[in-house]
């Protein structure tokens, strides 16, 4: 049975951390990751993916140097590190997989998660 599951949301201030982690049940290696997120009133976009064959990782320009996107294998989970968190970071996170060994925040994804929220506010 194909499964993602997120976990790891919460309530954070801006400036602080947060790591998010997806585990992915039942996807071979030759799946992409990648991590999406949908503001209230605002379109999903994706944040960062990762090729787990690979290793190429894509990133959103409003989060390159901020986030960082991570694979252990062994484990089937893959990490996104949210550091230096601003309001507008505030959404509902997804991650998603995608048939490819080379992943692009860009392309459709196939199977999604049910998302875990972020909130970042003082």
């Amino acid at each position: 049975q194909l499964q993602l599951v997120e976990s790891g949301g919460g309530l954070v201030q801006p400036g602080g951390s947060l790591k998010l982690s997806c585990t992915a049940s039942g996807f071979t290696l030759d799946y992409a990751i990648g991590w999406f997120r949908q503001a209230p009133g605002k379109e999903r976009e994706g944040v960062a993916c990762i090729s787990r064959m690979s290793g190429n990782t894509d990133y959103s320009g409003d989060v390159k140097g901020r986030f960082t996107i991570s694979a252990d294998n062994a484990k089937n989970t893959v990490y996104l590190q949210m550091n230096s968190l601003k309001p507008e970071d505030t959404a509902v996170y997804y991650c998603a997989a995608d048939r490819s060994s080379f992943c692009n925040i860009a392309t459709m994804y196939d199977y999604w998660g049910q998302g875990t929220q972020v909130t970042v506010s003082s």
